[in-house]
């Protein structure tokens, strides 16, 4: 198969062309944003007023619906007044890129309306101590549950048949419940996300732990190894590098019910801040939110990724990640400056001589 070849059926690219396409992955969805914001002749339904000219009611910076707009424009001049004056516009619930930039900064300094508000901060750390104790409470359960409906049919047909059927059920629909039994605080949030992530959990990882080749299961049971030893020194190696990925995609599960279990009965967490915003129409710092969400999210993704790489050093590497070719192929490897230097010419010398021998 062609390495450098655009697109090919489980092929491979080279890491300048794999880094462009990661750049692109970002890019272009900031380009049709930015599209969208800045070309008014794309979208912009709405006109911002200027010039109220004779329309009473108007007031500049106004947004108005351009049909609206035509009409009292139309009815103004109709009446012998001044014509009003505007530009063409977004609508206040789609701020542009550069508003949102500025708010990912301002959001961290400015103060919260009320002083029984939270700081953008402490939004996000309360957030992220909910995600953090639902997704431990959960592995501490679902992962040994998982273990074990993999490993002995027992297990299995005691415990997937519920699970599957309890998967189905939408954990905000619990949210009522899990006040009426929890309260009003942090345990019910913690709840949703642990329901959330739990019955998922336990397939994940029991469907990982069915994959352990039998053959490995047979030859420790001829060496005479016993059913707890076959637990810990077959089943559980064999799959804790695909248990530690298993668990990666399973966090970031969890974060997407993370906006679900704060919207119940809270005052705090991330999801009251973008929902305060909202209602003060500061729509940059809703936006600012939404996407800090997605960093923080894919920064763990990365971190837990780098000490994957360290914990399970014996396991082959696919290659760099996405983010890693895309440094390289902008500020170039500095492993490969630090490494050997090409052979004087002396030294091939006598190979090349062999070779034509």
């Amino acid at each position: 198969m062609a390495r450098d070849a655009w697109i090919s059926i489980r092929g491979s690219l080279s890491a300048r062309k794999a880094a462009i396409l990661t750049l692109a992955s970002f890019l272009l969805p900031l380009v049709l944003w930015s599209a969208i914001s800045y070309v008014p002749f794309i979208w912009h339904p709405f006109i911002s007023v200027t010039e109220p000219g004779g329309v009473d009611y108007f007031q500049p910076g106004m947004l108005i619906e351009r049909p609206a707009f035509d009409e009292e424009a139309a009815t103004a001049v109709a009446n012998g007044l001044a014509k009003p004056q505007g530009i063409r516009a977004n609508p206040i619930y789609f701020p542009a890129p550069h508003e949102v930039a500025g708010a990912l900064y301002k959001a961290f300094k400015t103060p919260p309306r009320l002083p029984s508000e939270p700081w953008l901060h402490e939004s996000l750390w309360h957030s992220i101590k909910i995600i953090f104790w639902g997704f431990v409470l959960s592995s501490l359960v679902g992962i040994p549950t998982g273990i074990l409906c993999g490993t002995v049919p027992f297990f299995a047909r005691l415990t997937e048949p519920f699970v599957e059927f309890f998967r189905y059920l939408p954990a905000p629909a619990f949210g009522a419940l899990c006040v009426a039994v929890l309260g009003i605080y942090d345990a019910p949030k913690i709840a949703i996300i642990f329901i959330g992530t739990f019955f998922q959990q336990v397939l994940v990882v029991s469907n990982t732990t069915s994959k352990v080749e039998m053959a490995l299961l047979e030859a420790a049971q001829t060496l005479g190894a016993s059913k707890k030893k076959l637990m810990t020194r077959v089943v559980i190696p064999g799959i804790i590098v695909d248990l530690y990925a298993d668990s990666r995609i399973l966090l970031g599960w969890a974060w997407t019910y993370l906006i679900v279990a704060e919207l119940v009965g809270t005052t705090s967490g991330i999801t009251y801040f973008i929902n305060q915003q909202a209602r003060y129409r500061n729509y940059p710092n809703v936006y600012a939110a939404i996407m800090i969400i997605g960093f923080i999210g894919l920064g763990s993704d990365m971190i837990l990724a780098w000490l994957g790489r360290r914990m399970f050093p014996w396991q082959p590497r696919a290659g760099a990640s996405a983010f890693q070719r895309l440094t390289r192929a902008l500020f170039g490897d500095r492993r490969r400056s630090k490494g050997a230097q090409p052979a004087p010419a002396s030294a091939a010398a006598p190979a090349s001589s062999e070779a034509a021998s």
